[in-house]
């Protein structure tokens, strides 16, 4: 194992460092910086199925991305990197690496096996506090999803609930619907 060296309060050195050191997907949430594993087959194949149907649907400009990065205003350490993420089109040929959240359209969290509900809590507040528009919580482990709209004051306003096989209902730009059908569900925990 190699020594980082980073210089104190450069949280976001340590993560970028740790990333490109590991592959592993690092995030900093509200100066906390969360660990992310390479995702499971069954978390990889819901975000591939829901990009999938993304891509069908949205309109000429938006693009479904996976794991891209998306900034916190006025915080130069803070950012998430969700699952997918809707932006627009000219987001493949940009050098940045981070999205301006007033740029994304929806942010697709999938639940991994081992995430506590404190770290779920912490991210939805973070897409708020950013105005992400719209975040859907897709959950393998129980096979609901939780939909997140209109934010206002750090907190979502609009939320809904559902389970698989009950279609996404999502506001324009976005396709009308998600379906749920398809989604695996992860092994039950022994």
């Amino acid at each position: 194992m190699t020594a980082i060296d980073v210089r104190p309060g450069r949280l976001r050195d340590v993560a970028e460092e740790i990333e490109q050191r590991t592959g592993l997907r690092i995030q900093i949430i509200g100066g906390t910086l969360v660990v992310s594993p390479t995702p499971r087959g069954k978390h990889a194949g819901t975000v591939k199925r829901l990009s999938r149907q993304l891509d069908a649907g949205l309109p000429t400009g938006l693009g479904a991305y996976g794991v891209s990065s998306i900034d916190m205003p006025d915080n130069t350490e803070d950012y998430a990197t969700p699952d997918l993420v809707v932006l627009p089109s000219d987001w493949e040929d940009d050098d940045e690496w981070l999205a301006d959240p007033h740029d994304v359209e929806l942010a697709v969290e999938v639940i991994s096996t081992s995430e506590r509900v404190s770290l779920i809590a912490a991210k939805t507040s973070w897409y708020a506090i950013a105005s992400v528009p719209v975040l859907l919580a897709v959950d393998p482990r129980e096979g609901s999803w939780t939909l997140h709209t209109h934010p206002r004051d750090g907190e979502y306003q609009g939320v809904l609930h559902g389970k698989y096989g009950e279609p996404v209902p999502l506001p324009s730009p976005l396709p009308a619907e998600l379906d749920t059908s398809g989604l695996p569900l992860y092994a039950p925990r022994s």
